[in-house]
């Protein structure tokens, strides 16, 4: 165990978290999405529901402020077909955490389906949880740490 790191963060995945780079995106995935067939690194967090792995997971990683700059987002939640505009509970749900441990200022953006799995495709990794709530799937892009250990913005 270690002093402050969320024990939903298994070693596998603080391995992962640590090794990507600045620009590089992570898939945080619902329990329905085809995660082999769209990346080959898959890390499993089973028995994890979005919200707990979302807030885990942000709780060590930067927000990328350069793709907010860019008119971009640096977080993006999957689209429900057809109906681009409607948040889920998860969508909620996700929106929350990413205000309360990154900052009230983070926006999510949204993504088609099928433009979101080419995306995952490219993804550094995909982070399969246990979360059965459909269209449950999110993109998050990583920022940069400053040597005082601050988020650059």
């Amino acid at each position: 165990m270690l002093i402050n790191i969320s024990p939903t963060l298994s070693p596998d995945l603080l391995f992962h978290l640590r090794s990507m780079g600045h620009g590089e995106q992570l898939i945080l995935a619902d329990a329905n999405f085809p995660s082999n067939k769209y990346n080959k690194n898959i890390i499993r967090l089973d028995g994890v529901n979005i919200p707990e792995a979302a807030e885990a997971i942000l709780s060590v990683f930067p927000l990328d402020s350069f793709s907010v700059k860019n008119g971009n987002f640096s977080a993006y939640r999957m689209e429900v077909d057809n109906q681009p505009k409607k948040l889920t509970q998860t969508h909620k749900e996700f929106i929350k955490v990413v205000k309360k441990v990154s900052g009230k200022n983070w926006k999510v953006g949204s993504i088609e389906r099928e433009e979101f799995y080419a995306i995952a495709k490219k993804a550094y990794c995909i982070v399969s949880t246990s979360d059965a709530r459909p269209f449950g799937c999110f993109i998050l892009t990583k920022g940069v740490i400053l040597p005082n250990g601050k988020v650059w913005k």
